[in-house]
């Protein structure tokens, strides 16, 4: 039997531990993510980038065969230890249940489900027609991606129509984001706004963000939607401290033109922010199955060289 002695002894023990290993400081408010240090959890590939081959695209038949459970399949075949799914390539009888299922094939392949998309727009007036669609769609995508263990969703702000200004189309993007994140919190999921359509613009992005004071929101760090006029790797750097999940494409525009993007330097911008958590390959160019391995291994020997 324990004494009080001994007992008391174990504490102070686990006390000295934990003085020796701390936990990561990890903060976020309307600000940037805070975190200790620079880690690359492993590599992650999109759904999206086989997007010609599944069966089902956006509740209609698509034009290839590959579903889901499939997809996970072709990511363990390369080595990978993270997959991305995205909403448009479920069926559209998608449920709890075959979400669970899918869960139980990732987990027994060794692959992680890094994180989840759905195609939202938050830039309907709030209280509108649209906006509830937008908002019910999203809070139903939170509870399947629940079921999943996703731990993050790559939203939009959305594509305004051009009779919104530009001030207007802000203040309901904050408004209807704020009201999703109510829900992605009681399912403890992060919503991380991808940089995209409207907040292709960085300062765009930036004013957004920085008006939502919630720990359950970020960016979707995409290394290919940055204004084309200016120079990609410095809007990067402003969007990098925001990231909960990052994408990195293979094609980036600059003011010169498309040009393949350096992954070496978006592995440094990333490891400048501190950024913790999976590398997601998104492929969006031709014969993704010949092509994607090469890049997954560029983006290795970009990890390596960071």
């Amino acid at each position: 039997m324990a004494t009080a002695s001994s007992a008391s002894r174990r504490r102070f023990l686990a006390s000295l531990a934990a003085l020796a290993c701390p936990l990561p400081s990890i903060a976020h408010g309307a600000t940037p993510v805070k975190r200790e240090a620079f880690l690359v959890s492993g590599l992650s590939l999109a759904a999206y980038s086989l997007k010609s081959e599944f069966a089902w695209m956006r509740g209609k038949p698509g034009t290839g065969k590959l579903d889901i459970p499939g997809f996970l399949d072709y990511c363990a075949s390369l080595g990978l230890s993270g997959a991305e799914l995205t909403a448009y390539f479920f069926p559209p009888e998608v449920d709890a249940a075959s979400c669970r299922k899918i869960k139980r094939h990732a987990h027994l392949l060794g692959i992680d489900l890094t994180g989840g998309a759905i195609g939202n727009n938050f830039s309907h007036a709030p209280g509108s027609e649209k906006a509830k669609e937008q908002l019910d769609y999203t809070r139903q995508w939170i509870d399947l991606y629940a079921e999943m263990g996703i731990p993050a969703i790559r939203v939009f702000a959305g594509n305004p129509t051009k009779d919104i200004p530009e001030d207007q189309a802000i203040a309901n993007i904050i408004t209807n984001l704020s009201e999703a994140l109510v829900h992605a919190e009681s399912r403890g999921i992060l919503l991380g706004m991808e940089n995209h359509d409207f907040t292709t613009h960085v300062d765009r992005f930036l004013k957004i963000v920085n008006s939502i004071d919630s720990p359950w929101l970020g960016a979707t760090f995409d290394s290919a939607n940055v204004d084309p006029t200016l120079e990609p790797y410095a809007q990067m750097e402003q969007i990098a401290p925001y990231a909960v999940t990052a994408q990195i494409k293979t094609m980036i525009k600059t003011p010169e033109g498309e040009v393949p993007t350096d992954f070496d330097r978006v592995v440094a911008i990333l490891k400048a922010a501190n950024y913790r958590g999976y590398l997601v390959l998104e492929y969006e160019e031709e014969d993704p199955y010949t092509a994607i391995p090469l890049h997954i291994e560029s983006l290795r020997q970009a990890i390596a060289n960071a």
